[in-house]
C-alpha cells in the first residue's frame, strides 16, 4: 500500500507580512490552535475547495460536469456545515473564509457546547480521550464534526469526567487513605 506523500499545508510567500502574522496570531489564539501550520493547512483546504468552484463556474449552466460535481461539493458542504443549507449555489462557495470551518472542529465545538471551560481545556479533553462524537471517541482536535453528528457530542462514558475509572491523583489520595486504616487493623490485631 502505498502512502499519500502530497503535502497538507503551504507556507505564506511572504513570511514577514506583519498584517497576516496578526490575522494568524489572533485565529490562533481565537481558535486554540497549536500552531501556525494548522491555520495555513485550513487556508490550503479553502484555497483548494474555492480553486474546483472557479472551474466549475467557468463551465456552461447545463453542463453534466457542473451539474454533478458542483452538487457533490455543495451536498460536502452542507453535511459538515461550511454552507448553510439556504445557500445552494456555487457562487456563496466563493464567499467562504477560513472561519467557517475552524467553526466546525471538534476543538471549537466542545468549547461552545460547554464541556469545556475554555478552548484550550477542549484541545486537552479531546487529545486525552474524555470526548465522544456518537459512540466513537475521537482524540483529533481538527475534526470535522458533521451537521448530523454535532448534537452526539459529549463526554465519555469511560471518562473519569463522568463516572469511569478515577484520574491517576485520586486513585493514590484513597490509596493513602485506606493504607493507614489497614496497617492500624493490623497492629491491633498483634
Amino acid at each position: 500500500m502505498s502512502r499519500n506523500n502530497s503535502s497538507t499545508f503551504n507556507t505564506p510567500r511572504r513570511p514577514f507580512e506583519k498584517e497576516r502574522l496578526d490575522a494568524e496570531l489572533k485565529l490562533i489564539g481565537e481558535y486554540g490552535l497549536k500552531n501556525k501550520r494548522e491555520v495555513w493547512r485550513v487556508k490550503k483546504t479553502v484555497g483548494a475547495i474555492r480553486k474546483a468552484t472557479r472551474t466549475l463556474l467557468t463551465l456552461e449552466e447545463k453542463d453534466q460536469k457542473r451539474m454533478f460535481e458542483g452538487q457533490a461539493l455543495l451536498r460536502r458542504l452542507h453535511r459538515i456545515g461550511a454552507l448553510e443549507k439556504s445557500k445552494n449555489k456555487l457562487d456563496y462557495v466563493l464567499g467562504l473564509k477560513l472561519n467557517d470551518f475552524l467553526e466546525r472542529r471538534l476543538q471549537t465545538l466542545v468549547y461552545k457546547m460547554g464541556l469545556a471551560k475554555s478552548i484550550h481545556q477542549a484541545r486537552v479533553l479531546i487529545r486525552q480521550r474524555h470526548i465522544r462524537v456518537g459512540k466513537r471517541i475521537v482524540n483529533v482536535p481538527s475534526y470535522l464534526v458533521r451537521v448530523d453528528s454535532q448534537k452526539h457530542i459529549d463526554i465519555s462514558p469511560l471518562s473519569a469526567f463522568k463516572k469511569g475509572r478515577p484520574g491517576r491523583s485520586k486513585r493514590k489520595n484513597e490509596k493513602a487513605k485506606n493504607k493507614p486504616v489497614e496497617e492500624a487493623g493490623a497492629e491491633a490485631d498483634e
